[in-house]
């Protein structure tokens, strides 16, 4: 089947055409200079960029893949979770497309698409469900941080999830903080690979909690209060890139952690990570080798399908609907608050 997707769930437009579980084209409009002045996701403006560029960049995907809109046999979007003005463009442009067409239109849950893009892989890309093994699976990003246990292809239970600011979330107010531009977790990044990790002792919070669950605003606050104490340490590139590996080191050490010891104690042969926050080198570095002393699979997203993208979410509904999952029918609504839990057959 050849499958048209759409995602518009925050600040990136993105359009996708599946065939068989191969990836067509994947075009992404990015937002990011436009919310770079504001230091963050203005939601007014990411809803009229999305009115704005979703036209183009569908038609421009379509074209990329060599496919007319005729040839399209169904048609998916991002339902939920997300900022609701930004979903409700993709998603009801999506739906007007499968009305026009008389095809089949699929609502996707974003968390879930993330949580499968580790199996897209290749060039050109293509799913390998073929590899699938059952595996505990981190998705963390700028919005959210979970802890997944997937026992067997399209199954899934929430182990664990941010009980306040997401990991991504931290990296960005963390940045602000060090006086780095927006978005800062690229920047932390880029800095910290020069940087001391052991130079400060910031917290690990909840890393010696037994519960899957993560907590990261107590370490922005301990940024905050060593960073009044200590105001010079930002004149000092040296020491600003230490600042940088040492809070990074504190949230990566709490990710690999918690997700190792979460799939040794459910005695899976795997661990899966993905989500925008997984483009992080330190992070990949750390779990690769937290999985390699554990005798541990490891599947990392490939940066192209980390950040938010429309190749993801049509994998997962072609996926979803060769199995069995019913259309979404086309009165549907967005569901900016749908929880991971309540996603199924």
């Amino acid at each position: 089947m050849t499958l048209l997707a759409v995602e518009t769930s925050c600040d990136e437009t993105s359009a996708a055409v599946i065939r068989d579980g191969r990836v067509l084209s994947n075009l992404v409009a990015s937002q990011i200079r436009l919310h770079a002045a504001y230091g963050g996701v203005v939601p007014e403006l990411a809803t009229r960029e999305h009115l704005r560029n979703w036209l183009s960049v569908t038609q421009a995907a379509l074209e990329a893949a060599g496919v007319p809109v005729s040839q399209v046999d169904a048609v998916a979007a991002t339902q939920g979770p997300g900022l609701p003005n930004a979903l409700l463009i993709g998603f009801q442009a999506a739906q007007a497309v499968a009305f026009a067409l008389q095809r089949p239109f699929l609502g996707v849950h974003h968390h879930l698409a993330h949580l499968y893009s580790p199996w897209i892989g290749g060039t050109p890309p293509a799913a390998d469900f073929a590899a699938f093994e059952p595996n505990v699976s981190l998705v963390v990003s700028g919005g959210h941080t979970l802890l997944v246990h997937v026992p067997a292809e399209l199954e899934h239970r929430l182990l664990g999830a941010t009980l306040d600011d997401a990991a991504g979330e931290c990296f960005d107010k963390t940045a602000k903080l060090l006086g780095l531009a927006y978005p800062g977790g690229p920047e932390m990044d880029r800095l910290a690979e020069h940087g001391n990790p052991d130079a400060f002792p910031f917290p690990r919070p909840l890393l010696k909690e037994p519960d899957d669950n993560f907590s990261f605003s107590g370490l922005k606050t301990a940024v905050r209060y060593f960073l009044a104490k200590h105001p010079a340490l930002l004149d000092n590139p040296a020491r600003r890139r230490d600042l940088c590996a040492s809070v990074q080191q504190a949230i990566v050490d709490v990710l690999v952690a918690k997700t190792v010891r979460a799939a040794r104690r459910l005695g899976v042969p795997c661990v899966t990570a993905s989500g925008g926050v997984t483009c992080n080198r330190a992070l990949r570095r750390h779990l690769a080798l937290a999985c390699a002393r554990h005798h541990l699979h490891l599947r990392l997203a490939e940066r192209g399908v980390c950040t938010d993208n429309a190749a993801m979410i049509g994998i997962l509904a072609e996926r979803q609907f060769l199995r069995g999952h019913p259309p979404t029918p086309l009165d549907a609504e967005i569901r900016p608050h749908w929880e991971l839990e309540d996603t199924g057959p």
